[in-house]
Order: structure tokens, then sequence, then C-alpha cells
């Protein structure tokens, strides 16, 4: 009878050692060379991760003021378009529709995009360009602003441009493909080549996982 019961606590450690290799670990990214940071308590983060999306005051395409306070508590995913683009970006924000397809109703999960030529892309501009998409997400933010704020908060914050652009001020033009995502505690947990269909579905389990982390 004490062998079956050791057998049976045997077992049980083995599967749950299992589980743990299995469960998925999501990074965090504290600097522009995304050097990923595997941490896995509260104190390590603290302690380690220093960096988080600053402070903005935008307006979206509803002309509706939008804050940091629009992705705090939120899992968020931010790109840089602009709507008179003719290369990249009607391939991002078609790619963009997979995340917002998967997490329209989902009102923990914020997508965040926000133009790079804002003297251009003011909010009736932005609103045209969603109906043009067929957008109608609560969820998804077009977003204007100063061209100052706009590239700092990219640069500086999302890094965006990674380590090449993190130098760069706003008289230097804007333009990526990434996707960055982001915790619910404003900390950069991804980032994914926004032309890349495979890429999106590789980011919406990750958006889930940082979910679940909760």
């Amino acid at each position: 009878m004490k062998r079956f019961n050791w057998i049976v606590v045997l077992t049980f450690v083995v599967v749950q050692m299992g589980c743990s290799k299995t469960e998925k670990q999501l990074p965090f990214y504290n600097t522009p060379d995304f050097t990923p940071h595997f941490l896995t308590t509260d104190q390590e983060v603290n302690e380690n991760i220093t960096h988080s999306i600053g402070d903005f005051e935008m307006r979206n395409q509803h002309n509706q003021v939008v804050t940091q306070k629009a992705i705090e508590g939120k899992v968020h995913v931010a790109n840089f378009i602009f709507t008179s683009c003719g290369s990249i970006c009607p391939v991002m924000t078609e790619n963009m529709k997979i995340i917002d397809d998967q997490y329209a109703n989902d009102e923990n999960v914020q997508l965040m995009s926000y133009t790079v030529t804002p003297w251009i892309d003011n909010v009736e501009v932005l609103q045209e360009y969603v109906t043009a998409k067929e957008i109608t997400s609560k969820n998804w933010y077009f977003l204007t602003g100063t061209k100052g704020e706009i590239y700092q908060l990219a640069r500086q914050s999302y890094f965006a441009e990674e380590d090449l652009g993190f130098t760069k001020d706003s008289t230097e033009f804007l333009h990526t493909e990434h996707f960055i995502l982001v915790d619910q505690n404003k900390k950069i947990r991804g980032i994914y080549n926004g032309t890349l269909k495979l890429e999106m579905r590789q980011l919406v389990k990750d958006i889930q996982t940082l979910k679940e982390e909760v």
C-alpha cells in the first residue's frame, strides 16, 4: 500500500514538472535593443524592468481625448502608420484586423494605431480612413496629436524603431513595420513584424498568454 502511495506521489510530481516546462512565458524588454529578460516574480520585475510606456494625450478617430489611462490595466498592441502610405501601412492595417477579429469584444485588450503624419492625419482624415477600411471596433483607436509627442512616444517609449531609432528626433521621419505588445502594467512584452500574417497568429496567442498572467 505504501509502495502504491509513493507511485501516486511520484507520478503527480512528474506531471507537475511536465506542465511547468510547457507553460508559456513571455519575456520583458527594458531597452531598445530588445534584449529579452525572463522573470518569474513581481520582485524580479520591479528590480530589473524600469521601463514602461510613458504618459500621453492624443485624440482618436471619434475626436475623443485619449491618454495613458486607456491602456492601464489592459493588454495593448501599438503600431505606427499614416493614411497616405501606399506600401506597408495598408498591409499592417489588414493584419491588425486579425487581432481585432479575435479580441474586438474584449474590454481588456486595446489596439492603438498612431499616425506618423499628424499634420495630415487629423481627426476627420482618420475617421474617413477607418470608414473606408470598414473598421467598427470600439477597442481600436487611430490616434493623432503633435508630431513631437508621437515621435517621442514611438521611439522613447515603444522602441518602435529599436536601438537605431532611439536617438533620432522628430526631424527624421518615422516609418516602421513593428507591432509592439505591451502588458497590463505598460511593460513591453513582444515585438512583431506587422506585415506577416504568421506573426499575427503568434501575437494572438501571446495576447492570451498575457491575459492569463493576471
